[in-house]
């Protein structure tokens, strides 16, 4: 399913965007908080969590007392667990507050597109940022892809969930999909990169006894074609993450390695970038300051219905309980 642009032309804005985070875990304090404060687009009035707060910056334990005592505040940041967010960002909207969206948008691929319809209806913007697709070589790898066919891609995805998410139970609950918590950023720039739809053949899921998220994830895409996209996921890797895929094409192989930092095409680096860290988070702040200004809306539900068809198509084994 392809993103989608939508233009919301009432309550036109300028200059700075007071923005509310709504859900003050790892994630806001990492890379939303600094890349706010950074921006020339956008200042942090409010933060919204029931227990978590930041120095210097008003709290509400909720989203609505936010809403009500701050109308002056017209974007929010939704950085919760997925299984809460539709709800926050329908009354976000519903009270008629921009939105951006922490990957994944939704739980439900239904959910992304009822957002996308009230965003419409009141006239906001709803922007799903999938950080993956801004990291620095994602542009170029793209633009060598146009064009070519792929014949065949793997994908490995693996790190350890101690290191990545270090007590967060939410993954392994209904909703928190688990290893594609991060697989679903593989999947991101894929539904990004790869000039052919993709569709899921089969999957392979280890579930721990005491979970209900898988652990572990092999699955099976096809390009419209037919060339073969298989995906490594593994949330129990010792050492070093590994963000790494080749794609294969009918001239040359285009590799990504740390997650779309370092891109070669054919053997030589077309990213750019020196091996540096992506700077995803910048890029998205930029993104969603031109779509404010431009009332535009950008919605991307491909990353998440590919997953939610491997949950439907998947083999489970079980794995050992799993505890932090």
């Amino acid at each position: 399913m392809a993103r989608t642009a939508t233009d919301n032309r009432d309550g036109e804005t300028g200059g700075e965007t007071k923005i509310a985070i709504v859900g003050m875990g790892k994630i806001a304090r990492d890379q939303h908080v600094p890349e706010i404060a950074a921006s020339p687009a956008f200042s942090l009035a409010a933060t919204v969590d029931p227990v978590a707060r930041l120095d210097g910056v008003e709290a509400y334990a909720d989203l609505a007392a936010m809403l009500e005592a701050r109308p002056d505040i017209s974007a929010v940041a939704l950085c919760t667990p997925p299984q809460v967010r539709f709800g926050l960002a329908r009354a976000a909207l519903l009270a008629g507050r921009d939105v951006l969206l922490e990957k994944p948008p939704g739980v439900t691929v239904a959910e992304v597109h009822t957002l996308e319809r009230i965003a419409a209806a009141k006239g906001r913007v709803l922007f799903t940022a999938w950080h993956s697709q801004f990291a620095p070589g994602i542009d170029a790898a793209r633009e060598w892809l146009a064009g070519r066919r792929v014949t065949g891609a793997e994908i490995v995805w693996r790190e350890d969930v101690r290191w990545s998410h270090p007590g967060q139970d939410w993954i392994f609950e209904p909703g928190g999909t688990g290893v594609y918590d991060p697989g679903i950023n593989a999947l991101s720039i894929l539904t990004r990169i790869i000039p052919s739809d993709l569709r899921v053949v089969s999957a392979e899921h280890d579930l721990p006894g005491n979970r209900a998220a898988p652990i572990g994830a092999r699955l099976v895409m096809a390009t419209e074609d037919g060339a073969p996209v298989t995906m490594d996921m593994e949330f129990r890797e010792q050492g070093e993450a590994l963000w790494d895929m080749v794609i294969r094409t009918d001239r040359g192989d285009l590799t990504l390695s740390k997650g779309g930092a370092v891109v070669s095409a054919a053997g030589l680096d077309i990213s750019k970038t020196g091996g540096a860290l992506p700077d995803e988070y910048r890029r998205i702040y930029e993104r969603f300051a031109d779509l404010v200004a431009l009332r535009r809306s950008d919605v991307d539900a491909a990353p998440l219905q590919l997953t939610a068809d491997a949950f439907l198509a998947a083999r489970w084994a079980m794995a050992d309980p799993f505890e932090w």
